[in-house]
């Protein structure tokens, strides 16, 4: 008893069918039920049913009807079909249906059969997607301000892999800007103390963590006192692209304590160097969204001390933006925009969608890149989908208390000491237990409560759970029966409806771009499955193990099994482990 096809995707072909059959009859127009976005999913309220579509909504106007009268065609299809027991009509056109025991029993070994793959679907079409996140400056340790965005950043790349897109995970390394001059100079500093100078103070606007310590004493090693004394500009360029490397060295090993790679890492520096933004800036010239001009003066100025200059200006406006944008400073320097905009073309002729991952505090540029995208799907005669995630920064506390900083960084907590104290699946699934552009507390006392109020323990102590259960009655003689599956009863029946949803939830997120809605999911089956467990303290028939019933044991292992199969394929998603024990 299974499918080759998970019970909702089963049942959305169903309903297909039936909208094939209505547009032979002529009560629907030919080709319509692929035209419209007709659903198949959990009604909100279970009491209504166990799946509710709304094809006869959407599709009565093609029709030329009302969706009642729709709907009484569509259920009389449904009403013939012998795993459908129910087919009702709700409101004003909606269908709810109420399926045979033996559907949710076939979903059942549907996720055994499945195994890791039970959720995954091919709705991406291969479509390529890039997904840019963290691209935090390579000026030292990542630290928590930059691990919320990396875990949405890659739970998302996860999510959409699984859903059949092509996933690119990059990395812009930020290494063109005056920061990285600072952090050359910072080094030099700390490879002077490595070769015995007297540094005193780290001077105010120098990095002044731990961090730079092992780089002073690399250079120290490699260069002797060539450079101790020797002018800036002998040493500055050397020391940038050395103290780069090992900050994005540092950098890739602070992800892989979460779990992060990227596939690829797209250097500022490099694509200035290779003339990308002069490119980018031809190219949009040549399609007129670029244009010389002058802006407004800034608001607060007068006259005597701003000066009007001419600029090379982006159409933004054009595209939705508040005003056109320049692309080069007076000086002939690129903007940051301009970088960006020719940074964002280079993505984009490698992808078929975009997708950047951004701290809340780049709210404001969020218009001026979309319209840059925009402007560049209109040029290429195609449509970039974009979209940008904000992501909002991580308040840590302890026992309700600000946490002070790191003294390895010099000015904040870094992201491998959080890691080291509660572990990559603590720190993961918490960064997820919340829509990623809401505030957020990191409580070092909370996150590893034992308590059902901690989404984290709650999900992982289900899966330990559910091992401690198969290592108990295996102890006994007792093993999981597929076979004896037609004992379990309404109870046992809820959790796998509940499970059941799985795909459908993983489309849904995909579909949104939202990965914390998985971990949503995962703590209501966690909490369904707690639940029914709980029964047991009372009711000795409702245990998984019944030791003088093993048809019906067998079958609760086997329910056991396929539970936990979900919970850890949803895990996987997040890049969190489903632990055996705790």
């Amino acid at each position: 008893m299974s499918r080759t096809m998970t019970l909702h995707a089963a049942f959305a072909a169903r309903i297909d069918a039936v909208l094939k059959a209505l547009e032979l009859e002529g009560a629907l127009p030919a080709g319509s039920s692929t035209e419209a976005p007709v659903t198949v999913e959990p009604p909100r309220d279970p009491a209504h049913g166990d799946l509710a579509t709304n094809a006869a909504m959407v599709l009565a106007k093609k029709a030329a009807t009302n969706p009642r009268a729709l709907a009484e065609k569509i259920v009389d299809h449904l009403r013939r079909d012998p795993v459908i027991t129910e087919a009702e009509i709700a409101g004003p056109g909606f269908i709810n249906l109420r399926l045979a025991d033996s559907e949710w029993l076939a979903e059942l070994n549907t996720i055994a059969a499945l195994g890791s793959d039970y959720g995954r679907s091919a709705v991406g079409e291969g479509r390529r997607v890039n997904v840019e996140y963290v691209s935090a400056n390579p000026t030292g340790p990542m630290h928590m301000g930059h691990c919320r965005g990396a875990v949405v950043g890659d739970a998302l790349a996860n999510l959409l892999a699984f859903v059949g897109h092509t996933v690119t995970r990059e990395y812009y390394v930020n290494d063109a800007g005056s920061q990285v001059d600072t952090l050359a100079r910072s080094a030099h500093l700390r490879y002077r103390e490595a070769l015995g100078h007297d540094i005193g103070a780290i001077p105010e606007g120098l990095y002044p963590g731990d961090y730079l310590v092992p780089v002073g004493q690399k250079l120290a090693s490699e260069y002797g006192d060539r450079f101790a004394d020797a002018p800036e500009s002998e040493w500055l360029l050397e020391f940038k692209a050395k103290t780069v490397a090992a900050m994005m060295d540092m950098i890739r090993d602070d992800l892989a304590l979460l779990g992060i790679r990227h596939d690829v890492f797209a250097s500022e520096a490099a694509l200035q160097a290779a003339g990308k933004p002069a490119e980018a800036e031809a190219w949009m010239r040549a399609h007129d969204l670029v244009y010389d001009g002058v802006l407004e003066a800034p608001k607060g100025k007068t006259p005597e001390d701003w000066e009007p200059v001419e600029l090379p200006l982006f159409r933004a406006t054009r595209f939705g933006d508040d005003q056109d944008r320049p692309i080069r400073k007076s000086d002939g320097n690129w903007t940051y925009f301009g970088a960006d905009l020719a940074y964002h073309m280079q993505k984009a002729a490698e992808a078929d969608e975009l997708i950047d991952i951004w701290g809340a505090d780049h709210a404001g540029t969020v218009k001026r890149i979309k319209a840059a995208v925009a402007a560049l799907g209109e040029g290429e005669g195609r449509t970039i989908p974009f979209d940008v995630k904000l992501v909002q920064m991580v308040q840590l506390l302890r026992g309700g208390e600000p946490v002070k900083m790191s003294k390895r960084s010099g000015t904040f907590v870094t992201l491998a000491d959080v890691v080291e104290e509660v572990g990559k699946d603590v720190v993961r699934f918490t960064m997820l237990t919340r829509k990623p552009d809401a505030q957020m507390e990191f409580d070092f006392a909370k996150v590893v409560e034992a308590s059902k109020d901690n989404p984290v323990f709650y999900v992982q102590y289900a899966s330990a759970r559910i091992h401690s259960t198969l290592r108990k009655a295996a102890a006994e003689g007792l093993y999981p029966d597929p076979a004896a599956i037609d004992r379990l009863g309404q109870e046992e029946l809820a959790l796998v409806k509940l499970a059941a949803q799985f795909p459908r939830a993983v489309e849904a997120a995909a579909a949104a771009r939202e990965p914390h809605r998985i971990a949503f999911y995962l703590y209501d089956l966690a909490a369904a499955f707690h639940a029914y467990w709980n029964l047991g303290n009372d009711a000795p028939d409702k245990r998984f193990i019944v030791t003088q019933d093993p048809a019906l044991t067998g079958a609760r292992l086997f329910l056991a099994i396929q539970i936990g199969q979900v919970i850890r394929n949803g895990l996987a998603l997040l890049g969190v482990e489903a632990v055996e024990e705790m």
